[in-house]
């Protein structure tokens, strides 16, 4: 193989998850949230799938994402969330996208540059990151939307992961206060988090995102979505080392027993980790293991640090020639899930997606 890994999309369990949440979402619209192409998914054969499943609105974070997205999907409600520049308003204009105005600024530039065209509107509840302020909100409503086709109201949780946080019901009353603002516009505030805070919230869009891509979207529950990607990397060489030598950078992993080491050729710049190294780096002195691969039936911890191009795994449990060179190890994937790797790395599985390099070869499958 000309890659040194392969990512494998399964567009089948990607609309599996996405008629799952629409029920879960229910009698809020499902719209999904495919920025950063589609969590480094691939925008162009995530969103064709998706719409052939029902999904009518989708949101992206850049014009330019928006751009690229209405060559493929020419009849969508498309929303950029980022909302709208000086250097962009042309295009949103132009390409029929919707942006989310978060701030007066953008607000007196669309009503200078838009045309009349749809925006959205984006008011803060408790983030401070994009949106409006309450008394930004309220001046906007006092004035009636002058210049202004609003069409949507949203705003976003900060921890709908963790369901009994307190930041959720003062986020959800802020939000309702915007609403009775605006009676006219449709409402956005889940997330793929807040669809399973179920009936405390009530909007009329929810954006779904991560668990549409089969990550977790609440902390300690069961994830009940499929697994979409699944992450693999060809077996090089295998080779045996010696009780007290030692593998990889730094010298840090001292091997305990004669030891059969499957090196694989993905390695951090493919966006594998390095703090998912088995030695060596800062986050093993929290107490946490480094990652596993799944080979062969069985997993297998990684050893020493992984490096730019290459991990090694400790194979020796496994039965004499039970891997070989030209096999394939699964990084993560249906067997060892997305936010166990992710954990191991000390980040989340948003980041594990949208940090799969170019060097992989990409497969979509099950459409």
């Amino acid at each position: 193989m000309l890659a040194g890994g392969r990512v494998t999309i399964d567009l089948g369990a990607l609309a599996a998850n996405y008629r799952m949440l629409v029920a879960l979402a229910a009698p809020a619209e499902a719209a999904v949230t495919i920025k950063a192409d589609a969590y480094g998914l691939g925008a162009a054969e995530c969103a064709p799938a998706l719409w052939r499943v029902g999904a009518r609105s989708f949101f992206v974070a850049l014009a330019s994402e928006g751009v690229a997205l209405r060559r493929i999907l020419p009849k969508a409600s498309i929303y950029i969330l980022h909302g709208v520049t000086a250097g962009s308003a042309g295009a949103l204009a132009a390409h029929d996208l919707i942006p989310v105005l978060g701030s007066p600024e953008m607000i007196a530039l669309w009503r200078q540059r838009g045309q009349g065209a749809p925006c959205g509107l984006h008011v803060d509840t408790g983030m401070n990151r994009l949106g409006l302020t309450l008394d930004e909100a309220k001046a906007l409503a006092a004035d009636g939307l002058r210049g202004l086709n609003a069409v949507l109201l949203m705003s976003h949780f900060a921890c709908a992961d963790d369901p009994d946080h307190l930041k959720n019901a003062s986020q959800i009353e802020s939000f309702n206060v915007a609403k009775r603002l605006f009676p006219q516009l449709k409402s956005s505030l889940q997330n793929s988090a807040g669809v399973f805070l179920g009936n405390r919230v009530h909007a009329d869009v929810a954006r779904l995102g991560i668990a549409l891509y089969g990550g977790e979207a609440v902390n300690d529950m069961a994830n009940p979505m499929l697994p979409v990607v699944t992450a693999e990397a060809e077996i090089m060489m295998v080779r045996d080392a010696k009780a007290g030598e030692t593998v990889s950078y730094g010298a840090t992993q001292v091997l305990a027993r004669d030891t059969r080491i499957a090196v694989c050729s993905v390695g951090y710049a493919d966006g594998y980790h390095r703090a998912g190294s088995g030695a060596g780096v800062p986050l093993r002195g929290t107490g946490r293991a480094g990652g596993h691969g799944w080979i062969a039936g069985r997993r297998v911890p990684i050893l020493g640090r992984i490096t730019m191009d290459q991990t090694m795994f400790d194979i020796t449990d496994l039965p004499d020639g039970a891997v070989r060179a030209g096999d394939f190890i699964e990084l993560f994937g249906p067997n060892i899930a997305l936010d166990e790797a992710a954990r191991a790395a000390g980040t989340i599985g948003y980041e594990m997606l949208t940090s799969l390099g170019r060097r992989y070869a990409r497969h979509h499958v099950g459409d």
